[in-house]
């Protein structure tokens, strides 16, 4: 029995045996990675000096180094070139605004000379003519403003020598056409308060009739029911 027993180890229909390594399968995959960057590194290494020896690796450095620089050079053009613009751009905007600061000045300069020139006129007016006793109606302006606006002014004054105030009334009336018809107009709401010692300047703007075309404008000072002057304006 023993015998069978042996026999049948030795033979083909014996059981089958199973050979494991005793290292661990962690260790067995470092090992592999181990021996992979190894052979990876000799690769590169062989790469590397197949080059040197070729003369291929300088040449690269020396076209690297030479685009680097070249791209310093252009990068410092850049910056040259957006600082003029940045000046260019700052050199317009401050000749706009000192073109614009130097037309308010003349815009000014114009309005205060015209201003001037009415004052002048004003008081040149104020001077004597002759020997008027009595107030009087220095000067009187119109001027259309549009279709239906009329601006009007009217100066009067009276001798120096008089220190009484005149207490009086200015009547304005405006004559010419509407639609091709005779027509005329006086101040709306009557004639206007006038006191005053020395001078007084009034004046106003009226609104017209469609289709009316002003030809005269008549002033008249009113002192009680007496006129003391009367002037008329053609315009």
């Amino acid at each position: 029995m023993k015998f069978r027993l042996f026999r049948r180890r030795l033979t083909i229909s014996s059981p089958r045996m199973a050979v494991r390594s005793s290292l661990p399968w962690p260790l067995r995959w470092i090992a592999g990675a181990l021996m992979l960057g190894f052979s990876a590194a000799i690769a590169l290494w062989a790469f590397e000096v197949g080059q040197g020896l070729a003369g291929l690796d300088s040449h690269a450095k020396e076209e690297l180094a030479q685009l680097r620089q070249e791209v310093l050079s252009l990068r410092s053009d850049r910056d040259k070139a957006q600082s003029i613009a940045n000046t260019a751009d700052s050199l317009l905007t401050a000749e706009k605004a000192l073109q614009e600061k130097m037309m308010g000045q003349i815009r000014q300069l114009e309005l205060d000379n015209r201003s001037l020139r009415d004052d002048l006129g004003f008081f040149e007016k104020l001077l004597p003519t002759g020997p008027a006793e009595v107030v009087s109606i220095r000067s009187l302006q119109a001027e259309v403003l549009s279709e239906t606006q009329l601006k009007w002014q009217v100066l009067v004054i009276q001798p120096v020598k008089v220190t009484a105030n005149f207490n009086g009334k200015l009547e304005l009336t405006l004559q010419g056409t509407q639609a091709g018809k005779p027509w005329s107009m006086s101040l709306p709401g009557g004639p206007q308060l006038l006191q005053f010692k020395q001078y007084r300047r009034m004046e106003g703007v009226l609104d017209l009739p469609a289709r009316t075309v002003v030809k005269t404008v008549t002033a008249k000072i009113m002192d009680g029911a007496s006129v003391r002057s009367v002037q008329t304006f053609t315009l």
